[in-house]
């Protein structure tokens, strides 16, 4: 069987982190809770020592991300930062700036460091910057071609490459956008992107003599100018691991864990297919479990060179997915098991579950709504407050449900 890259997933939340392990992921990253590095984290200190103790318990990795590029008043906040750190016994940090890969050099010797996609690394020459500064790993950046990937992986054997294989693609370099920050004053940097470039522009002419500002009509591909489509590289994941990257990354911390889990899965699944067979491997039974999820569209990015129009949809941000999250598995005994709802779910609907360790979905018709807290049965229940539903074991079509169906496993339904 053919050696396989580390298969890295994102960890915005507790129960994001352990979703990803539970579907397959060898590695998880997450921001530091408790400091201003990445403004919009959702894990607790206590949550994501929680965490910890999930991610040794299955033997899978921890990173650490602290690749903001640092002010002053930021190491202010280093001391704490490295205890923290200390604590959590990562097992390595993602950074970018220079300042905090010295810092971290200093405070954490024996600790690797991996440089982060921010740093816009496209070279050869780059890679064996930040190797010979002691580096263990680079992530190179999303504008690095597949060619431009194999000829540095010929130049620079002896570090560690990741590179990212699904995710949103930023219309900026790899996350250096300004935009957010200069309209909305949420920087990019630190994880509180506005996504200003989904949004619908007008394009307004401005008369200098008068001040009247006039409209200026757009066609129908001129609304969403800087919409880029999500990165999706499982058409070419054959390609992309017979180049022999170290990682695979998947983007998204302040995705839903039912985003982690089906990436993760369908990436889980497609590695494991293509070390056992990879010269008969066929992508197309894992991109149509992709192709569930809401997302822009899909695209290769700059895997072939430069991008092309096809990379970006004009004409809106809307998802073109049919189906959307039904909920997650919180509990399964001897005669129901228990679903935390995403989505407003009714009598008639068509749930499918999206087992951790096989292949095989498994779906079941609502019969009723019955809500879970208090067995009143309802026509529609709909999310949020923790809303769970209660689905007896006799309705599935399999009897084995709770060991298919452990806590945390994902579902989803027709929009």
């Amino acid at each position: 069987m053919k050696k396989l890259p580390e298969l890295l997933a994102p960890a915005g939340t507790l129960d994001g982190l352990k979703t990803a392990i539970l579907y397959g992921a060898d590695a998880v990253y997450a921001g530091l809770p408790g400091f201003s590095l990445r403004t919009r984290a959702k894990m607790t200190w206590e949550e994501l020592l929680e965490g910890i103790s999930f991610i040794r318990a299955n033997n899978k990795k921890l990173y650490i991300a602290l690749n903001l590029f640092a002010h002053n008043r930021d190491y202010e906040n280093m001391p704490a930062i490295a205890e923290r750190i200390k604590i959590v016994n990562p097992d390595g940090l993602i950074v970018a700036d220079p300042g905090v890969f010295m810092w971290a050099r200093e405070q954490f010797p024996d600790l690797e460091l991996h440089i982060s996609t921010q740093a816009n690394i496209c070279s050869a020459k780059t890679v064996k910057f930040w190797q010979n500064s002691g580096a263990s790993l680079c992530v190179l950046a999303r504008e690095v071609s597949h060619n431009e990937f194999k000829n540095i992986r010929a130049a620079c054997p002896d570090i560690k490459l990741e590179i990212f294989v699904h995710g949103a693609m930023c219309m900026s370099y790899s996350g250096r956008c300004l935009l957010s920050n200069f309209a909305t004053g949420r920087p990019a940097n630190r994880g509180a992107c506005a996504q200003l470039c989904r949004w619908k522009y007008d394009v307004v002419l401005r008369n200098p003599d008068t001040g009247l500002e006039m409209p200026i009509d757009e066609d129908e591909r001129g609304a969403y100018i800087m919409n880029a489509k999500d990165l999706c590289l499982m058409p070419r994941l054959s390609e992309v691991l017979s180049s022999n990257p170290d990682s695979l990354k998947i983007e998204g911390r302040n995705r839903s864990e039912y985003y982690v889990g089906s990436v993760v899965r369908a990436y889980r699944a497609a590695m494991d297919s293509w070390a056992s067979n990879p010269y008969n491997f066929d992508p197309a039974p894992f991109m149509s479990d992709l192709n569930l999820l809401q997302t822009r569209g899909y695209t290769v990015a700059f895997f072939d060179g430069n991008v092309g129009p096809d990379a970006h949809d004009y004409e809106t941000t809307r998802s073109n997915s049919e189906f959307v999250s039904a909920g997650i598995v919180t509990s399964v005994d001897t005669e129901n098991l228990i679903m935390e709802l995403r989505n407003a779910c009714a009598i008639g609907d068509t749930i499918t579950f999206m087992p951790p360790h096989n292949r095989e979905k498994i779906s079941v018709k609502l019969k009723e709504v019955i809500n879970a807290i208090n067995g009143e049965q309802l026509d529609k229940l709909s999310a949020g407050q923790h809303n769970s539903i209660k689905i007896p074991l006799a309705w599935f079509d399999v009897n084995n449900v709770a060991d298919l169906l452990p806590p945390l496993s994902i579902a989803y339904k027709s929009a």
